[in-house]
C-alpha cells in the first residue's frame, strides 16, 4: 500500500522557519518527481516546489524562491521542504504528491499537480499576520 505522510507544519511567527517532511512507504521516491503544493480554503491549490526523482533537479516557483528549498534523503525515502522567512501569505495546508509536473517556461517555473499520482493528507502551516 502506497502512503505519503506529511509532517512538520505548525504555527510560526512571520520571519520564522519550518521544515516539512514527506515520508513515503510502498514506493521509492527516487523514481518519482515529487511536488509540494499548498491550498487555502476558497483558493486554488498552488504548486510550490518540486524535485526530480531521476537526477534531483529542483524547481521552485518565483513566489517562494530564495525562501523555500526542496531536498530529499534517499536513505529515509523522504522529501523535505525547508521554509524560511515565512510570511502570512504562506499559510495553508501543504501537500506532497508524486508524478508532479514541473518545468520552466519563459514566464517562470511551473509546479503542476499530477494527472494521476499519490497524495499525502497534508500538514497545516499557519503564519499569523
Amino acid at each position: 500500500q502506497v502512503q505519503l505522510v506529511e509532517s512538520g507544519g505548525g504555527l510560526v511567527q512571520p520571519g520564522g522557519s519550518l521544515r516539512l517532511s514527506c515520508v513515503a512507504s510502498g514506493i521509492n521516491l527516487d523514481y518519482y518527481q515529487i511536488g509540494w503544493f499548498r491550498q487555502v480554503p476558497g483558493k486554488e491549490r498552488e504548486g510550490v516546489s518540486c524535485i526530480s526523482g531521476s537526477d534531483g533537479v529542483t524547481y521552485t516557483v518565483d513566489s517562494v524562491k530564495g525562501r523555500f528549498t526542496i531536498s530529499r534523503d534517499t536513505d529515509k525515502n523522504t522529501v523535505y521542504l525547508q521554509m524560511n522567512s515565512l510570511k502570512p501569505e504562506d499559510t495553508g495546508v501543504y501537500y506532497c504528491a508524486t508524478n508532479s509536473d514541473c518545468y520552466v517556461t519563459a514566464l517562470g517555473t511551473v509546479v503542476a499537480p499530477p494527472k494521476a499520482g499519490y497524495w499525502g493528507q497534508g500538514t497545516q502551516v499557519t503564519v499569523p499576520s
